[in-house]
């Protein structure tokens, strides 16, 4: 049986010709092969010594079509493993400490709530490249005893002190900076964890906190993709003229002896974190929002010359939310609307409910082409009406409905592509972490956390351990656009958690992250379950496209990539759907790891008994585990 391709990444000098391989299996093993001969003998590794990299981030890679993954004897062939089964409670998160903590806080007796609270706390330090307290945070929550889904939107304000016009004298190309003070709002995330707390957590506030403290103080390896990352964005940060007003403490809290940041394997500590999390478990929401560190970030940025202060951080507060939601074939999809990208999720759906997906046939070219055709079509929508609701009339009923969706479907042709796609007309009357948890009661928390572009704006504030989000750059500055920057407005966000329910029960709390992957990241999920029959983590494990063009809720129209855009596909898209595609008229991208990253628990019944399946995402560092 044959599996996806399997990419090695080796170095050039382990590659063995074949004849001194069959020449080692000769001798018994006794002469390692050298590069150029064949056959020279190598001296023996000393004891103790370092084991050779068996690869190295950014290094040349051998993609070798010829070679795949071993062969399971049940389950997809793309499959990479089994989900995790579990009666009591379940969790996947990015990284195999953080699912840990919350298994461990879920059999303490703590809520579904409690682990999420302490799984973000530990990802914040252990992957600060997707999330942090510098951050915003949404989340949807079965609520076992109501018996529906419930949402929370923490995302923070711009500050009130930042004008328009300020603003676009720092954007002289009309489009925000990625790094730099301009680009900070106000973090949402601790309140949003003070606030779900308040509502169903069980064990103490403080107790939360000490797996992320424990580790931030010993210190923990860094796995491969995270390491990857910080050194990218360091890199990123130590370039001229990127319009940072300071970076030595970025490079101070996670650049390692070199400066450049640590190593896979690497052991990273941030005592700094420890500190600033101490203080939160002891004072609460209120120390990071009106205590000595609501001062302490207030003088950084006025040392730096920034805008964000305690005034700002005061007047925040998280709010509950009624999540929107659509039926797909008998599934109810569920989406948070408000500022986030949430509806485009429903919006696909509506429009493939219209097609025969199943017919059409998995990993098939039509399949694939309608479902980007969808998403085409729902991103003009999200680049037009998608705002705060607080400062634009959003039209969400319009924008989910099955007329309204019927009414696109019929733009799209199996055949070829639409050009141009375009927004409807509405009627008159505008790089993150997911993680998801479950518990023995049955609440489900879907949650999703985020720093924004790459690890945030590139500012620390003086001995608090943690980045700032960058996530500013997202408001427009048209004219006219619902979503153009005005102090005291949140902007447009990217991050959205996902849910699913079936008859008015909890099936899956899930989410794919990724910018703007993540609407199509989760549709191609329900698609896979829903229209395919896929189990969770074959589901996630199936090869995805990413389409990427489509205009820019901030007001970047055409993306330069041409009218129908770029269509990326993994790897393991078959060479059959990928050519056919093409004759189509896509233009077909080479993978760029921009494909998302998934994590799932799925609820079921087993007679009177509850079962959780747990998944997670093997393009990641991450797992999943149930007990």
């Amino acid at each position: 049986m044959r599996r996806r391709t399997f990419i090695a990444s080796l170095p050039a000098a382990a590659l063995v010709p074949t004849a001194a391989l069959a020449q080692a299996a000769a001798t018994g093993g006794a002469k390692a092969a050298a590069p150029g001969d064949g056959a020279a003998p190598q001296p023996p590794t000393p004891a103790g010594a370092p084991l050779p990299p068996v690869w190295e981030p950014g290094a040349d890679r051998f993609i070798r079509p010829d070679v795949h993954a071993g062969d399971r004897p049940v389950g997809a062939s793309f499959a990479s493993r089994t989900a995790a089964y579990g009666l009591s409670g379940a969790v996947g998160t990015a990284h195999p400490l953080a699912t840990q903590a919350g298994i461990d806080i879920l059999k303490r007796g703590g809520s579904a709530v409690d682990a999420a609270i302490a799984i973000n706390a530990c990802l914040g330090f252990l992957e600060p490249t997707a999330s942090g307290i510098g951050g915003d945070a949404y989340a949807m929550i079965w609520d076992p005893k109501a018996k529906t889904v419930v949402g929370l939107a923490g995302s923070g304000n711009s500050p009130r002190g930042l004008s328009l016009e300020t603003v676009r004298a720092r954007a002289p190309n009309g489009v925000l900076p990625p790094l730099g003070a301009i680009s900070v709002s106000v973090p949402g995330a601790v309140d949003a964890w003070w606030t779900m707390h308040q509502r169903y957590g069980k064990l103490p506030w403080a107790d939360l906190f000490q797996p992320a403290i424990a580790h931030a103080e010993a210190g923990a390896p860094v796995p491969d993709m995270i390491a990857f990352y910080i050194r990218r964005s360091l890199a990123a940060f130590r370039r001229p003229g990127n319009g940072l007003e300071e970076s030595a403490n970025a490079a101070r809290t996670y650049g390692m002896a070199d400066g450049k940041g640590p190593a896979a394997g690497q052991i990273f500590r941030n005592p700094d974190l420890a500190r600033t999390y101490r203080a939160i478990a002891a004072g609460g929401r209120d120390a990071f929002y009106r205590g000595d560190l609501a001062d302490r970030i207030d003088r950084y940025f006025q040392r730096i010359g920034g805008w964000l202060r305690r005034a700002d951080l005061a007047a925040h507060r998280s709010e509950w939310i009624t999540p929107a939601r659509t039926d797909y074939r008998g599934t109810t999809v569920h989406a948070l609307g408000a500022n986030t990208q949430g509806l485009a999720t429903l919006q696909m759906l509506n429009i493939l409910e219209r097609f025969d997906l199943k017919g059409a046939g998995f990993q098939s070219a039509l399949s694939i082409h309608l479902q980007a055709e969808a998403k085409r079509l729902a991103y003009e929508d999200r680049a037009r009406y998608y705002a705060d609701p607080r400062f634009a009339k959003v039209p969400v009923e319009w924008l989910i409905s099955k007329d309204y969706a019927a009414e696109r479907a019929r733009l799209i042709r199996p055949d070829r592509i639409l050009t141009p796609a375009y927004p409807g007309q509405a009627p008159s009357r505008g790089d993150t972490t997911y993680f998801s948890c479950a518990d023995r009661d049955g609440m489900m928390v879907s949650m999703i956390q985020s720093n924004f572009r790459g690890m945030g704006s590139g500012l620390v504030a003086d001995g608090l351990g943690f980045m700032f989000q960058d996530r500013g750059q997202l408001f427009s500055l048209k004219d006219g656009h619902p979503n153009i920057y005005a102090p005291g407005k949140r902007p447009f966000q990217t991050i959205i958690p996902g849910f699913a329910t079936r008859a008015g029960a909890p099936w899956m709390s899930f989410g794919v992250m990724g910018g703007d992957m993540q609407p199509q990241g989760q549709t191609q999920i329900i698609v896979n379950r829903v229209d395919y029959g896929l189990e969770i983590q074959s589901a996630g494990d199936s090869p995805r496209w990413h389409h990427e063009g489509s205009s820019q809720a901030m007001g970047e129209d055409d993306a330069g990539l041409g009218p129908t855009g770029l269509l990326r596909l993994e790897s393991g898209v078959p060479l059959a759907t990928r050519s056919r595609l093409a004759d189509i008229g896509w233009t077909i991208g080479d993978p760029d790891g921009g494909f998302g990253r998934y994590q799932c628990v799925e609820h079921r019944m087993d007679g009177p008994s509850r079962v959780y399946a747990a998944a997670s995402e093997m393009r990641a560092d991450g797992c999943a585990l149930a007990y």
